[in-house]
């Protein structure tokens, strides 16, 4: 692969997706390699908020049915939009709460503990969030975490394997939870395999697509699985803190929520106000508490640009760019003690590298301070994350470049290499 800044250059001329750049908010000075932490804003998020926030400025509480976009129906709405996104049918998908609660939710409605079928299989590897969630819904039924919790091992510290984990569902397995992309390794699991062997064995089967959502192409209808979760803050671009989102398999609908509230009411009831709830009979019934409409507002730009790219579009270049990154950190960072922990093979990487050396932490500060802005992950890990919509190969190439001046000056070693917030 040519490695030089004219070649970088020729890639963006020749991108289909260059001129979405323009529609976010780029730092000026900063080459911004943290997307699948945080996205960055883009002009269309912010003018949906803005006219959110004029509908209640105007209208008051007629902005819940009237208006553009009416709050009362929003959930739904933007519940629609990352439908495709994820291969999901449209009534499969609701905007509502927060990874973790949906989480708790999802497991209040589908963990069923009965006889020896009690256990829900995870990965050693995921993130913390998720586990405490199992944890604490398990110690709920009055179970024991320690006893019905299993976590499946890497074998290397970073990746999973699938056969690993399908050779851990038994008769005693109720239930999975798994990550679409680890978090840390960037590794792509094979969804569809292991739906299917969930599916074989009579387990209810839940992804958490927190970071792949908007970065990598699902079919979670067509492959079965029974539910997912995911943020909208990394990938799709929602905003700090934007509202999750949750999907149930249509197989499902007419279950009542494990963690009831009134708005996973039927639309039409809702507002009979009978204390024996009515649930949506779709991914609706699993909202609980009013839609925070504020927080969803971002999305209904965000959303839509990503809808425009098209995800397979952004698939492709996200692999492109990481195949470029991959190349110049082998070729110019070779003699400095890095490496590159995510998979080589396209079908098993997500859209961020994971890279470590032991000074980590004095590097991501070095590059902080000359304008690149990493994920630094505990204990020597960094991750590094060119967004297919706003990054190009030429914001790859400087990235690297920068990094390589650091590593050659040694300009790291002014840096306390201690446990920071660096990212």
């Amino acid at each position: 692969m040519d490695l030089s800044l004219d070649y970088a250059k020729k890639m963006d001329e020749n991108d289909s997706l260059y001129s979405f750049r323009e529609e976010f908010h780029l730092q000026s000075g900063v080459l911004y390699m943290d997307g699948n932490s945080l996205g960055l804003m883009s002009r269309r998020a912010e003018a949906k908020t803005l006219e959110l926030m004029e509908s209640w400025k105007t209208l008051g509480i007629n902005g819940w049915t009237s208006g553009t976009h009416a709050w009362y129906y929003l959930s739904e709405h933007i519940g629609q939009q990352m439908a495709g996104i994820t291969g999901a049918l449209p009534h499969e998908v609701i905007a509502t709460g927060s990874t973790t609660v949906n989480l708790h939710q999802l497991l209040a409605s589908f963990y069923k503990p009965e006889g020896r079928k009690t256990k829900i299989i995870a990965d050693a590897l995921t993130f913390p969030s998720d586990i405490y969630a199992i944890q604490s819904q398990i110690e709920q039924k009055g179970l024991t975490a320690a006893d019905q919790l299993l976590q499946i091992e890497s074998r290397d510290g970073f990746m999973l394997e699938e056969d690993d984990i399908i050779a851990a569902m038994t008769e005693e397995t109720a239930v999975a939870i798994l990550p679409g992309v680890l978090y840390r390794s960037g590794q792509v699991l094979d969804m569809q395999r292991i739906t299917e062997a969930a599916r074989k064995n009579d387990i209810i089967i839940g992804w958490d697509l927190s970071h792949s959502a908007g970065a990598v192409p699902h079919q979670l209808h067509d492959w079965g699985a029974d539910f997912a979760f995911w943020c909208t803050y990394k990938h799709l671009n929602g905003g700090p803190g934007s509202v999750g989102a949750l999907f149930v398999h249509e197989k499902h609908s007419g279950r009542m929520p494990g963690l009831a509230g009134w708005f996973g009411s039927a639309k039409e009831k809702q507002f009979d106000m009978d204390h024996t709830m009515t649930p949506a009979s779709d991914a609706g019934a699993f909202q609980i508490g009013t839609p925070h409409v504020l927080s969803l507002a971002p999305l209904l730009g965000s959303l839509e640009i990503t809808e425009e790219a098209g995800i397979q579009a952004i698939r492709k270049k996200s692999l492109q760019l990481t195949d470029y990154m991959t190349s110049l950190i082998e070729e110019k960072l070779a003699e400095h003690g890095f490496t590159i922990v995510s998979p080589v093979e396209h079908h098993r990487r997500g859209a961020h590298l994971f890279i470590e050396h032991p000074a980590a932490a004095g590097i991501c500060k070095a590059l902080k301070n000359e304008g690149v802005v990493p994920d630094f992950r505990m204990p020597n890990g960094i991750r590094l994350a060119p967004v297919a919509l706003y990054t190009s190969f030429e914001d790859v190439w400087h990235t690297i470049v920068i990094l390589e001046n650091i590593m050659k000056t040694e300009a790291y070693k002014q840096y306390d290499n201690t446990r920071d917030i660096v990212s």
